[in-house]
């Protein structure tokens, strides 16, 4: 019995990398639901990603109360997806009184930053990179809601591909 011969082959392989620059983003604006008069029945107070406010309830806006939703800013690379989530689905406000509790935060699109929402994404549309984002979100405001500065803390986060 005789042994066959073996066959070797070649073919040609390729590789690639994409180097991106790493993302960065910054706050340029805290939420801030404004000045509001407190009422006997509880209310909300509702800022949307556009700087809309409205109220509920019990609560009465005031005029001039310098309400603005939270913005956000940063670099990353163009056509780059960035994928964001929040810390929490609600965070307490503290201050003299009972807590005050802000929820269902909203995350706004922008020509840089159009959303998606499962998962909630953008891809950076702008090619030197810069994006921005508002955030809104909805206090809610107890009956006879002690007066004074109410502020709390949450976080967002960004996963870049």
């Amino acid at each position: 019995m005789a042994a066959q011969p073996a066959y070797a082959g070649t073919t040609p392989g390729g590789s690639e990398v994409t180097i991106v620059r790493p993302l960065s983003f910054v706050i340029d604006n805290n939420l801030d639901f404004g000045t509001v008069v407190r009422g006997t029945t509880a209310g909300t107070v509702t800022i949307t990603p556009t700087g809309t406010r409205t109220q509920t309830g019990g609560v009465t806006l005031a005029n001039g109360g310098g309400h603005k939703p939270a913005s956000f800013a940063g670099q990353g690379t163009f056509t780059q997806r960035v994928d964001i989530s929040l810390g929490a689905n609600s965070i307490p406000l503290n201050g003299p009184g009972t807590p005050m509790r802000v929820r269902d935060f909203i995350i706004g699109s922008t020509p840089t930053a159009a959303l998606t929402t499962a998962p909630l994404s953008f891809r950076i549309a702008a090619l030197n990179g810069v994006f921005s984002f508002p955030i809104g979100a909805t206090l809610d405001v107890a009956a006879n809601q002690a007066p004074g500065v109410y502020s709390g803390n949450w976080s967002i986060t960004l996963n870049y591909f």
